[in-house]
């Protein structure tokens, strides 16, 4: 009873300092992504995007879909950039409009990354007629064209509402990241510690998930971070073919809207303006995190601006 009793401490402690060690190295990662410039940047105009998308209802003026409003107003001091054709305050359609993007950008990336995670890890893993099936399955997706397939599916499943759009995206979005794991898994597979879990016993799934998953985490965040970009494109480009839900309010359809109206032609860029800007500064948001991801897991990248600095001193 003593020996349990001690084994089961000692047991308890070591999961204990497991934990805030687990703590300390995200927190320790999180600072070089922190100290990179470009990603610094790219996290502050993300969390902007992220509150206004949050904070819609208290920072927008009126509702997202009110109108009665004077029909492709110029801009007053009670509608900053005016009024759409149908009457409706676009400042407020525009900060509406964020909810639709990040929500995009955030579902579709974590599914996208976690099909591709599951397919990468299992295809750079496994050996024989099974990573040969697997193989053609990706390759069968990396060939055909991704934004034609994606306009033939959302157009066959037309009017299927915001859940639609995500799980086309979903679908022609994760080859690239099954790819880029699979050549990362295969250089783990050999290492030492893969042939020691081997020798004891362990399962495949457990070598795959428990050994080698979490020596890629900076690459799978990348994954994550580019398949959102693509998702929060590709979701604004459907939305303005009008192959979406247009009645839902979000930067797409304030484009699709601004065409059929002919804004151009009645003088209204900032219908066309101010959502595609929108949509180009959060995809450049993700992007410039990317470079502070890719610090982590590329040390040169960490230290290559001080040689620079010492060699001008």
């Amino acid at each position: 009873m003593t020996n349990n009793a001690t084994i089961a401490v000692r047991t308890q402690d070591t999961e204990e300092q497991a934990a805030p060690s687990k703590w300390r190295a995200a927190a320790r990662q999180f600072g070089v992504v922190w100290s990179n410039g470009k990603a610094r940047t790219g996290i502050i105009m993300l969390g902007v995007f992220v509150l206004v998308a949050i904070f819609a209802p208290l920072l927008a003026p009126y509702g997202a879909s009110q109108n009665g409003f004077a029909r492709s107003a110029d801009a007053t001091p009670d509608h900053w950039m005016g009024t759409t054709a149908a009457g409706e305050d676009v400042l407020s359609q525009i900060i509406y409009g964020a909810r639709i993007s990040v929500m995009v950008g955030a579902v579709a990336g974590i599914l996208s990354t976690l099909v591709a995670v599951a397919i990468g890890l299992s295809w750079g893993y496994v050996r024989g007629w099974v990573a040969e099936v697997i193989g053609f399955i990706v390759n069968l997706f990396l060939v055909i064209p991704g934004l034609p397939l994606m306009i033939v599916i959302a157009a066959y499943l037309q009017n299927g509402g915001i859940a639609v759009i995500i799980a086309v995206i979903v679908v022609t979005g994760w080859a690239w990241g099954a790819r880029v794991l699979r050549s990362q898994t295969q250089s783990l597979r050999g290492r030492d510690f893969v042939t020691a879990a081997q020798f004891s016993g362990e399962g495949a799934t457990r070598i795959v998930f428990r050994e080698i998953l979490p020596n890629m985490t900076s690459l799978i965040v990348g994954s994550f971070f580019g398949a959102a970009t693509s998702a929060i494109l590709a979701e604004a480009g459907l939305e303005f073919l009008g192959l979406g839900d247009s009645s839902i309010v979000s930067w797409g359809t304030i484009l699709y809207w601004a065409q059929n109206s002919n804004a151009l032609l009645t003088g209204q860029w900032i219908l066309l303006f101010a959502p595609g800007l929108c949509i180009a500064l959060l995809a450049m948001s993700l992007t410039l995190i990317n470079f502070g991801v890719d610090a982590v897991s590329n040390p040169r990248l960490r230290d290559g601006a001080r040689p620079r600095k010492e060699k001008r001193a």
